[in-house]
């Protein structure tokens, strides 16, 4: 019987897909430190971003046959180099990418109506005056609709991103390496029925995006120990009190220049699910008010963590079977 060992979880749905195609599925989590020496009795490997599984591991594993990465990014594994020893390397990119997308606007929306700081300071809003002068405060927020938000890397989280934005009248710059025109299919959901539409959206260049955008959110791959995407270059050529979001990966914008940007105006703000370094973050992002931060929660939705699941379980036994036969 072929043994998985999901070191980082796996949603119930998925486990069930495995145990039924006859794999013994194992949930324990072992420590990095441990996994050569106990990795020895299992088939194949399921982690999030928590576990790596670096050149040095599978060196040291060889009857290992699948890596499994419960989600988009896959930079906690050496792809190319557990491929190249005819190991299966699968991910999951659709399962999250709308939970992703959501929680960018859930992150705008909050930014643009002050929400975090006025429902904290609402506890001690106890009288008439202090009412009033909070909502005098908190009255300068923004609408997102006629506004322009540039996308960066338009794969299946960048064309949801847009889908949203589309919705909200928002105008999408979106921005991918290979350039070109893009097909992108809205299914809207009316009172009765649903109405199917596929729209093409034209990609822009990098200055184009920087230059309009009023927001920029970023969904790209990113390879530790690379210069960050956004630093302080690109950060001058974008519109003043233009609003960033990251939800990629920690390292894509530079914090330090990130920092400076804010304190001068020229950034007003932003939203930041991962950081460079996690899960030990520099206070002074964490700190910043005008830096909303979550703990790496983008796809961390119970419906996208069923899809991962079950997406990631059919992969693995697709996988597997190659072997079997």
């Amino acid at each position: 019987m072929p043994r998985i060992l999901a070191n980082d979880g796996i949603d119930a749905a998925g486990k069930a897909i495995l145990q039924k195609a006859g794999i013994d599925v194992v949930t324990d989590k072992i420590p990095q430190e441990e996994l050569a020496g106990r990795l020895q009795d299992f088939d194949g490997i399921l982690v999030r971003s928590a576990t790596t599984v670096r050149k040095e591991l599978i060196d040291k594993v060889p009857n290992l046959k699948v890596i499994g990465r419960a989600g988009v990014g896959m930079d906690n594994i050496d792809v190319d180099y557990a491929r190249s020893l005819n190991i299966q390397v699968i991910n999951t990119p659709e399962a999250s990418a709308q939970s992703v997308a959501e929680l960018v606007f859930a992150q705008l929306f909050a930014l643009a109506r002050f929400i975090p700081d006025a429902s904290r300071n609402m506890p001690d809003c106890d009288t008439k005056e202090k009412f009033n002068a909070l909502k005098k405060t908190y009255s300068a927020g923004f609408e997102l609709s006629g506004k322009t938000i540039g996308v960066i890397g338009f794969g299946s989280i960048g064309q949801s991103v847009a889908r949203i934005a589309l919705g909200l009248g928002m105008r999408v710059l979106p921005y991918r390496r290979s350039g070109g025109d893009i097909l992108l299919d809205l299914q809207l959901h009316p009172s009765y029925g649903e109405i199917d539409m596929t729209l093409t959206l034209r990609t822009v260049g990098m200055e184009e995006l920087l230059e309009y955008s009023d927001f920029i959110t970023i969904h790209t791959p990113f390879k530790k120990g690379t210069p960050p995407l956004i630093g302080k270059q690109q950060i001058a050529a974008m519109k003043d009190k233009v609003v960033l979001v990251n939800t990629a990966r920690g390292g894509v914008i530079s914090e330090t220049d990130l920092l400076e940007a804010i304190q001068s105006g020229k950034v007003a703000g932003a939203a930041l699910d991962v950081f460079d370094g996690e899960p030990e973050i520099n206070p002074d992002i964490r700190n910043n008010p005008m830096i909303l931060s979550t703990p790496h929660i983008g796809g961390s939705t119970r419906e996208a963590q069923e899809r991962i699941g079950i997406e990631l379980a059919e992969k693995v036994v697709r996988a597997l079977l190659v072997f079997k036969n």
